[in-house]
């Protein structure tokens, strides 16, 4: 359930009331974790994977209501903008407008009242904040641009006497991003020592890959495969197969392997690190990246003409978990699985991936199939990428794909196809298991939250108020309970009855 999917006023889900509220009904259902997107500010596409940052948080989740009590803002100030017009589905455009005119307003505020505050979370933070700050002033500065277009090439190339000047021209945007983001740690500190004392862990993602327009590769290019100008050699993708002729472009700049494994991973455990002050468990995307990754010359449109390269494999991998002992890993190892990249999550000891949605497509590998999991995996309905479990069965399924899910499941018409297949993963052996919030919701075509391969769109759905409901709720707990998955309720017995209760029934 990604924030931005939460219900809310103000056009988008954040770190508010409507959190607090799913943390509640998490509970209630006997929930223990909260699987989350990417918390980063997006960019073009607005896809969570697609960053501006692999440290920042995102603006658009800091709630306004909270800063309404804080004295940050008026309630007539926020009502006074347009939010979007269909709670469903965000605007991201009329987002974009609104949201940075309040936060302006918050900022002229806050930043002297809360001088000391800040004193303490810039210095926590300096490692990259300020990097990021005058990265997203300089973007401002030059219309929003990619950095690679920037027209000054004296700030693309970080030469100090661009830095000094763009630092002094651009000081109040700079003490703006920097604003949002002690706002946006601020309130995800509140929440998630809230959700921390419901007993719920948040399960969070690490995307393999950080966006080209990103402070990430602007401040740090010496990690990433660019030339002499910053410009990238060959970027990021996977390769054709039956569900896209062309394989997948994403476009992210490849990491130089040999420089980081030579400095020890540093740059992956200052990022590693980053996440885990969000997260309590990290899943990491692309998992299978780590041990061969597809690279594509730079400019090409598709990634038909990319070619394998052998990533870091077992020696990063076990870096990352000598450094983070406190933190559980899964790894997102769906797709093109080999031999080596099979071996890999053995190896690694990392819970890998099951899909539900996967497991009754005959052109899927009968792996998925609950009879065949091992414990340490992750069992899921779907992903982010997937479609809802009712659209699968409504709109894609082939006829006889549709008729095994039955004859394996034993589908009933009044339990339906959705929480059937819920039962199977709830009944399975894997050591987790996940659902998106869509499939609890028995919610179809039109709330998908992402179509790899498509540009628009995506990362547009959201819940509207009510529907995590108390009655959704016991369903969700009583069948978790039955498989044993949270705790039994305590019944006492007859003989621990209190006094007052056995005076009572002799009465009787």
């Amino acid at each position: 359930m990604p924030v931005s999917s939460l219900p809310s006023p103000y056009g988008i889900g954040t770190l508010g009331k409507a959190a607090y509220d799913f943390a509640d009904f998490l509970h209630a259902a006997g929930q223990k974790y909260w699987q989350l997107l990417p918390m980063g500010p997006t960019s073009y596409g607005d896809s969570p994977y697609q960053s501006f940052s692999t440290y920042a948080g995102n603006p658009y989740f800091i709630d306004l209501d909270l800063l309404i009590a804080d004295g940050l803002l008026t309630q007539e100030e926020v009502d006074a903008q347009n939010w979007g017009t269909n709670p469903r589905y965000v605007d991201y455009a009329q987002i974009y407008e609104s949201r940075f005119a309040v936060l302006a307003l918050a900022k002229a505020r806050g930043w002297k009242r809360d001088s000391a505050e800040l004193a303490l979370f810039m210095e926590g933070n300096k490692r990259w904040l300020p990097n990021y700050a005058l990265f997203m002033a300089c973007k401002r500065h030059f219309g929003m641009k990619a950095w690679t277009e920037w027209e000054d090439e004296a700030i693309r190339l970080r030469k100090p006497e661009a830095l000094e000047k763009y630092r002094a021209l651009l000081r109040e945007d700079m003490e703006f991003y920097t604003y949002l983001q002690f706002l946006f740690f601020k309130q995800w500190e509140k929440l998630k020592a809230y959700i921390h004392s419901l007993d719920i862990k948040i399960i969070g993602d690490v995307p393999i890959y950080v966006a080209l327009d990103s402070a990430d590769v602007w401040a740090e290019p010496e990690w990433f495969q660019l030339d002499s100008r910053n410009v990238p050699t060959e970027v990021s993708g996977v390769p054709p197969d039956y569900f896209s002729e062309d394989g997948q472009l994403w476009g992210n700049p490849l990491y130089r392997w040999d420089a980081m494994t030579a400095d020890g991973y540093g740059w992956w455990i200052r990022r590693i690190d980053g996440a885990g002050k969000l997260f309590d468990v990290i899943r990491i995307d692309h998992f299978r990246g780590l041990e061969s990754y597809w690279a594509v010359p730079y400019g090409e449109t598709t990634a038909k003409n990319g070619k394998w390269v052998k990533g870091p494999g077992m020696h990063f991998v076990s870096a990352i978990s000598g450094w983070f002992p406190e933190l559980e890993f899964i790894a997102e190892d769906l797709g093109y699985p080999t031999p080596e990249v099979a071996q890999l999550l053995r190896d690694s000891r990392w819970p890998g991936m099951k899909v539900l949605v996967f497991a009754f497509d005959s052109r899927e590998s009968t792996a998925y199939l609950p009879h065949n999991y091992n414990e340490n995996c992750i069992c899921y309905t779907g992903t982010h990428d997937n479609t809802p479990l009712k659209e699968w069965y409504d709109e894609v399924a082939k006829a006889e794909d549709r008729k095994f899910a039955r004859n394996y499941l034993g589908i009933n018409p009044r339990e339906g196809f959705n929480w059937a297949v819920i039962r199977g993963g709830m009944g399975s052996v894997a050591k987790l298991f996940v659902a998106q919030m869509q499939d609890y919701l028995e919610q179809g075509k039109g709330h998908r939250i992402n179509t790899p391969g498509t540009a628009s769109g995506n990362w547009q759905w959201r819940m509207l108020e009510g529907e995590a409901s108390d009655k959704l709720a016991k369903r969700l707990y009583d069948l978790t309970v039955m498989y044993e998955r949270t705790e039994r309720p305590v019944v006492k017995k007859a003989e621990e009855k209190a006094p007052a209760a056995k005076k009572a029934e002799k009465a009787e």
